[in-house]
């Protein structure tokens, strides 16, 4: 049987749990080819963790290679109006301009910034899980998780309440393109939504440019360095879709996750309940667990060897968090969630130059929604088996019904 007869992406029983089929993947080798995506798989934690540091790997190679150069096809003029977002945001740029735009972003984008917003999360994830518990339940994605994490990027940005109900659909089409092999309809809809959000930021950025406020938008405007130099239209566009993108799609699907995953382990949960100083470890052990983001791609620039396997440049490389986070050379226990779990080196915001830049941010959001639900729903429970979204890539569920008795 080969290595991967049991990882298929697009196989529901797998993606309802992908977790035997990586220690499959662990036991038979650090790398195998899989060719449905044209892609190596690296599945254990060192080497995952290693190349996330590897600089003859890339999350683009555009900056030294044309497509042919590199063996690979343009992608159709159609798509333009994606990848024209997607490659001038700072995850899918290498240096110099990933040193560049992610400097000046972190001018605006400052720890003082995220611990200015911290009364706030903490103020809206107790609204929210009133409501919830006001009408002794509902779905726990779609009025807590969602609303959260949403609401905080969209204050940050300086997004108007009013003009923040198409900010998580459009996310949600642009994030279509990021699974593997993505159909016909995910690309339209991810051009389409690239199209209207960047019409928006492009009309938001003006109005700040002529009346500028205390939000990040003014902020990344105002950024230059000591050369003068500073961010282009397009690369605060696509900054902003970015920091949405990235800094809600993970605490979304950590929420639901984690909390199904606490349904699913009694014990821990009433642990949890018991004594909520597990907070924090908690947040970073349901982040392992389950992990959000569960492949993280790169390019290989210069050919690389794993184990003897020569990966030649033009391959990619499919960086399995979910494995490496599972991985019994590095967690004891892996499939066992403990909350108490000290040393928990997991993967989940990458590493390398391309770190989460919104990890402070998501572990205060995380850990606000569960300290409110511990604090204001301490019966909550699951009220049905959740559905789980078909993603493979950003792992997470349609639903959580939930009620508090």
């Amino acid at each position: 049987m080969a290595a991967f007869d049991t990882f298929d992406p697009w196989d529901p029983a797998f993606v309802a749990d992908p977790y035997p089929a990586y220690a499959e993947l662990r036991a038979r080798g650090r790398v195998h080819y899989y060719e449905p995506s044209d892609q190596w798989l690296v599945p254990h934690h060192a080497d995952v963790s290693a190349l996330l540091r590897d600089r003859r790997l890339g999350r683009t190679y555009q900056h030294r290679f044309t497509h042919e150069d590199f063996g690979r096809t343009a992608p159709p003029p159609e798509h333009e109006p994606f990848h024209t977002l997607n490659d001038h945001g700072m995850l899918d740029l290498e240096p110099p301009d990933h040193t560049r735009i992610r400097r000046l972003v972190s001018k605006a984008f400052t720890p003082r910034t995220v611990e200015r917003l911290k009364p706030y999360v903490e103020r809206l994830a107790g609204e929210l899980v009133d409501r919830l518990v006001a009408v002794g339940g509902g779905d726990l994605l779609a009025d807590v998780a969602e609303p959260l994490p949403v609401a905080v990027i969209a204050e940050m940005l300086g997004v108007p309440e009013s003009d923040r109900a198409p900010l998580r659909p459009w996310s949600a089409d642009i994030c279509g393109m990021y699974e593997l092999n993505p159909s016909q309809e995910t690309a339209a809809k991810a051009v389409r939504a690239s199209v209207e959000f960047s019409e928006y930021l492009r009309e938001l950025i003006a109005q700040r440019r002529k009346s500028p406020g205390d939000d990040l938008i003014s902020g990344l405007i105002a950024a230059h360095d000591e050369d003068d130099d500073r961010l282009t239209e397009q690369e605060m566009i696509s900054t902003c879709v970015l920091l949405l993108n990235a800094g809600h799609e993970a605490t979304v699907n950590a929420t639901v996750n984690g909390w199904w995953a606490l349904f699913r382990n009694p014990g821990q949960l009433a642990a949890l309940r018991a004594d909520h100083s597990l907070v924090p470890s908690a947040v970073e052990e349901l982040m392992r667990y389950d992990t959000p983001l569960q492949l993280f791609e790169r390019w290989v620039l210069d050919e690389i060897e794993i184990d003897g396997t020569v990966i030649p440049r033009g391959a990619e490389l499919a960086l399995l968090f979910g494995s490496a986070n599972h991985d019994p050379a590095v967690f004891a226990a892996p499939d066992r969630l403990d909350l108490t779990r000290r040393d928990n080196p997991h993967i989940s915001f990458s590493a390398g130059i391309h770190y989460c830049i919104g990890a402070p941010l998501a572990r205060i959001e995380l850990a606000a929604s569960m300290s409110s639900l511990l604090e204001k729903a301490p019966t909550l429970r699951p009220t049905a088996e959740p559905e789980r979204k078909p993603n493979f890539v950003i792992r997470g569920l349609a639903g959580l019904p939930v009620e508090v008795v």
